[in-house]
């Protein structure tokens, strides 16, 4: 499996970037996955239901199934937060593995910047970033500038990406 990330602060569009490539790339036939990272406590169940008892009574995973889909949740229960190659591992295979979030993690990744945003760039500090992608020109990146705004330029570029030999893990994707 194929790891990218899509990394960026807060408010930079990664959500909505995400949101228009998986058609994309869907649609040229790949089988994808996503990872999302969440930097606070959330929640998938709600009090009262059925898996929600049976994790508030201690269980470390409850998984719920139907004859549409299943999901697991997994307590960590005082453990440490698994790495981004744990839960790559925990998925079934598909061509590629899209993550939002985990920024400082090594792997691939397509940068979305926006100056709008006021935060700086990770890409001169981050050898992992292989694009970036930006509602303006940034000349001088030593890495491919791609329009945030032209998401089949982007699906174009990762379909590339997939196909280039392997230079390292991080440049592949760490899952491969």
């Amino acid at each position: 499996m194929k790891v990218l990330g899509i990394a960026g602060w807060s408010g930079s569009g990664k959500t909505t970037l995400l949101a228009d490539l998986i058609p994309l790339l869907v649609q040229r036939g790949l089988r994808v996955s996503t990872i999302k990272h969440a930097h606070h406590e959330f929640d998938v169940d709600r009090p009262g239901k059925d898996s929600y008892r049976h994790r508030e009574a201690g269980a470390t995973e409850v998984l719920i199934s139907s004859a549409k889909r299943f999901a697991l949740m997994h307590e960590h229960r005082g453990a440490t937060e698994p790495t981004l190659d744990e839960l790559v591992a925990r998925l079934s295979a598909v061509d590629l593995v899209l993550v939002e979030g985990f920024k400082h993690e090594r792997h691939a990744k397509i940068e979305v910047w926006r100056s709008a945003v006021g935060k700086p760039m990770l890409q001169p500090s981050d050898p992992n970033v292989i694009a970036v992608a930006s509602d303006q020109p940034l000349p001088g990146l030593p890495v491919p500038v791609l329009d945030a705004g032209n998401h089949v330029q982007i699906a174009d570029f990762i379909l590339a990406w997939m196909q280039q030999p392997a230079i390292n893990g991080a440049r592949r994707g760490a899952a491969e």
